[in-house]
């Protein structure tokens, strides 16, 4: 089942949520973003307090139909975000890569598209899925270009799939199946080499250049 293993990475490593452990870091992450906008999309308004972000945590914790991973930076130890596995259906071999939320400490890094590479290759390596699923809402253009980025490809948009914060909500739906996954794996793999990116984060030559045309 995707979500109750260690992944480790160059970059980072993802471990299954524990609010004991990581609560406090990774509250602390978030407040250091500016403003709200990295919450625009989410479910959830930014939590305000200390407490009003515990109860947040324990709301990914107790999801049944979720499983919530820490991003953890290699470099220091220490938690800056959270992804998670979700609409995880074990008998047709798909599940979806959602609710992502990287803090400020994880841009212009390669964590998070590591982040990613490492739950794609549990699902389809480690578990023999079959498909992985991104949402996002339609506005979120930031979301799609990342998720094509990644390889995703567009299936198309379900419209007034779901009422957010007041606002109803047009879902894109994008995915990679398991007959894709073997060029994307090398196209990561050769993206996140020592040979592409240095250990001061500097890349040579951008992901894209290594994925088939």
């Amino acid at each position: 089942m995707p979500g109750q293993a260690l992944l480790s990475g160059r970059f980072c490593r993802l471990e299954p949520l524990n609010l004991e452990r990581w609560g406090d870091e990774l509250y602390q992450a978030y407040q250091t973003a500016e403003d709200d906008r990295d919450w625009t999309y989410l479910f959830w308004a930014r939590p305000q307090t200390r407490e009003d972000f515990q109860h947040y945590l324990q709301a990914l914790a107790s999801s049944a139909d979720r499983r919530t991973m820490v991003v953890i930076d290699q470099a220091n130890g220490r938690a800056v975000g959270t992804c998670a596995f979700l609409r995880i259906d074990p008998a047709n071999g798909a599940a979806e890569l959602g609710t992502i939320n990287w803090s400020p400490l994880m841009k212009r890094s390669a964590l998070g598209s590591e982040a990613i590479f490492l739950m794609l290759r549990h699902l389809f390596d480690d578990l023999g899925y079959r498909r992985c699923e991104w949402k996002c809402d339609s506005l979120n253009l930031p979301s799609r270009q990342a998720a094509e980025r990644f390889g995703f490809r567009y299936e198309g948009t379900f419209r007034q799939a779901v009422v957010v914060k007041g606002r109803t909500r047009d879902t894109d739906w994008l995915s990679i199946i398991d007959g894709e996954w073997p060029a994307l794996r090398s196209a990561f793999a050769a993206w996140l080499s020592p040979d592409n990116i240095g250990d001061d984060g500097r890349q040579e030559r951008r992901l894209q250049a290594f994925q088939p045309g």
